[in-house]
């Protein structure tokens, strides 16, 4: 059975959708809507900018797809990162490594939270709510930076509602905070310095840099979107945020993916490889050659009916080819074949032009002619002998005769060269 239609047809097929795929390749994509603010999104939300900008500059920068449980942990010293960035992740961190961040900062670590950081930002003390104008909401400039622009902030730090009314300021803040150390895993975190690094032009806090014992700091940032990637492409915010990002003991930069929702072993690897297949064009195109293969193999492996039954061949082995040849040149008459075939090989090596096919009575009236245009007696004997061998019976002699016949005819028409031809 051919399948040369079948095939013709599918290479059709993947011809047809490799065209689809290049031009879907070709079509401007919309940017991504995302809103998360991760280093793995490279839409106007995202912040990859902010990666690949510490990349060029060649600071050690890791992302980070793990918990936090292991922060702390004296044993993994050697690993700690010099600066842990938590840019106001979707996924809150969860009380254990809220415990471990805090073990990390009174270690001497460095911690910079955006937005609610995943609680860090009320861990160290401080809620983060929209900007007002009055009663209103709505965006506030900052004051600084001559020069620079910068864009205005929707959101600002203030201290938690149940420490606004410890008296003492900041120092009733950390008495209070102190007294809850017992209690409360972030009742350790305990301040010695706060400095404010930006505020609006009104004087509220939007970028606060916490210090804590063995030089740990925290720095807190109100606006989530000073990291995104747009306001680094429109605005002057990398000279400002840039040099928030660099880890006071050096060491590594660590992004936290894993609360952005890109930690490992969460989406299995099957349902990445169904997602990627359902939402790009080349994911569509493989599908469709799956479906085109399995209906090919469904219609060409199924049998219609019950198995018929076919006679066996068995390959005859070489004693047998020979036995049936020779029965069937006995059976044939072969010598007749033969001396026949000798004898047009004679006519066609006399003659300008040979006879495909070996004719009896023509081979005859040919051997007639040649007897008479022979110039000797002794080669018109030759001919009658040749002439006698193709009417006569007899088997393999008769072959060996017309050669022997044949060979003398052609000696006797050859041109004497030596001096018996004189």
């Amino acid at each position: 059975m051919s399948y040369r239609l079948e095939i013709g047809l599918a290479l059709l097929l993947a011809g047809a959708i490799g065209v689809a795929m290049v031009a879907a390749g070709r079509t401007a994509k919309p940017p991504s809507q995302d809103p998360r603010a991760s280093t793995l999104l490279s839409g106007p939300r995202g912040s990859q900018a902010l990666h690949d900008v510490l990349v060029r500059l060649g600071r050690p920068v890791q992302r980070r797809r793990t918990p936090l449980f292991d922060l702390g942990d004296d044993t993994v010293r050697r690993r700690r990162p010099g600066l842990l960035v938590v840019l106001a992740p979707r996924i809150p961190l969860e009380s254990a490594e809220l415990e471990h961040m805090v073990r990390f900062v009174n270690d001497g670590g460095a911690v910079l939270a955006a937005g609610a950081g995943g609680g860090i930002t009320a861990c160290a003390g401080w809620d983060v709510e929209p900007a007002r104008a009055g009663f209103a909401v709505d965006s506030l400039p900052v004051r600084g930076h001559d020069g620079l622009r910068l864009p205005p902030v929707a959101r600002v730090l203030t201290w938690r509602p149940e420490d606004r009314g410890a008296k003492g300021g900041l120092a009733g803040l950390v008495k209070r905070r102190a007294a809850k150390a017992e209690d409360d895993a972030c009742g350790a975190l305990i301040a010695r310095r706060t400095d404010t690094l930006l505020a609006t032009t009104d004087g509220r806090p939007v970028v606060v840099r916490q210090h804590y014992g063995n030089d740990g700091t925290i720095i807190l940032a109100a606006d989530a979107g000073w990291f995104r990637n747009q306001m680094w492409r429109d605005t002057d915010v990398p000279y400002v945020v840039l040099p928030l990002l660099v880890p006071p003991r050096g060491g590594r930069i660590v992004l936290d993916e894993y609360h952005q929702g890109f930690g490992r072993g969460k989406p299995s690897a099957v349902l990445v490889t169904w997602e990627w297949l359902r939402a790009s064009p080349a994911g569509w195109a493989i599908l469709q050659l799956v479906a085109v293969a399995l209906v090919w193999l469904a219609v060409t492996a199924v049998r219609f009916g019950p198995a018929r039954s076919v006679i066996e061949l068995r390959r005859r082995s070489p004693l047998e080819h020979l036995e049936a040849l020779a029965a069937g040149l006995e059976s044939a008459a072969g010598a007749d074949a033969a001396v026949q075939r000798i004898v047009s090989g004679l006519e066609r090596r006399l003659g300008r032009a040979g006879h495909a096919k070996a004719d009896p009575q023509r081979l005859m009236s040919w051997l007639e002619a040649l007897e008479l245009a022979m110039p000797s007696a002794r080669g018109r004997g030759v001919v009658r002998r040749l002439r006698h061998v193709m009417t006569e019976r007899g088997g393999a002699e008769r072959v060996l005769a017309a050669a022997q016949a044949v060979e003398d005819v052609w000696e006797e028409l050859r041109p004497r060269t030596t001096r018996d031809a004189f």
